[in-house]
């Protein structure tokens, strides 16, 4: 009874967070080898990765669910960092995918949307990192499309409009860009392999993703540090001294 008693007198223990916030590519990401597993096992002991990616999901829809996500006035709502990863189902051809398709300008206005919803809730611009789709391989996604049984939906080019106004809305929110759309096209290199089907991350692609993205991560996490001790640390008479303090290694 004591120990409980003892036990129950501890501190809550915060858990810092990064959120990662977008479509399939970022609802993926935590599945074998994906850039989120990864940060997530980089991040172990220190922070919770959330991965709140929505399949199909575009930026019109995307901005009316993040004030659900996040709260203004809870600190364990308020994270270390966050991404926000859309544009794959945005720029779909307004002819051959309206549902999903959300014009270029709106697109950047959402984007705006989001970053400003996040300063309202208390998640300032430092902490932000908007990341662009990647490109297309459009004779890859149109064979998946033809199994679909619907045309090519998608155009690279038209993605790195999309990119485009991704780094664009970044410099003018002063966040941080991962311009994935670009860095996968470098020197004029095959993407392809990049890519699963043409839109979706390979293994090569989500490692490609996670090796340009942590160090925008660890720049914002790098002070945090290890939660609760080491257990060659713990007192072994009284482990209550060192497991009821404030969770620092």
């Amino acid at each position: 009874m004591a120990l409980c008693e003892a036990a129950s007198g501890g501190a809550s223990l915060a858990w810092p967070r990064v959120l990662l916030f977008g479509d399939s590519i970022t609802q993926f990401s935590f599945q074998q080898g994906g850039w989120g597993a990864s940060l997530a096992d980089k991040l172990v002991r220190k922070c919770d990765v959330l991965n709140r990616g929505f399949s199909g999901y575009n930026t019109r829809w995307a901005k009316i669910i993040l004030p659900r996500l996040i709260t203004k006035g809870n600190s364990l709502d308020s994270p270390a960092a966050v991404t926000i990863f859309f544009g794959a189902n945005d720029s779909a051809l307004k002819d051959e995918n309206p549902k999903q398709h959300v014009p270029l300008a709106e697109y950047a206005a959402n984007l705006h949307t989001m970053v400003r919803q996040l300063s309202a809730a208390g998640v300032p611009a430092s902490r932000i990192v908007l990341v662009t789709p990647p490109p297309l391989c459009e004779a890859a996604w149109e064979q998946e499309c033809l199994l679909q049984g619907c045309k090519l939906n998608r155009l690279n080019s038209v993605v790195g409009e999309y990119a485009g106004a991704c780094v664009q809305v970044a410099r003018d929110c002063g966040v941080d860009v991962l311009d994935l759309w670009t860095l996968m096209q470098k020197d004029t290199q095959d993407f392809s392999s990049y890519l699963s089907d043409g839109l979706h991350l390979s293994p090569k692609g989500n490692e490609f993703l996670f090796s340009h993205l942590w160090p925008l991560i660890e720049k914002r996490v790098c002070s945090l540090p290890l939660l609760l001790p080491y257990w060659r640390d713990i007192a072994e008479a009284q482990p209550e001294r060192s497991l009821l303090g404030d969770g620092d290694h």
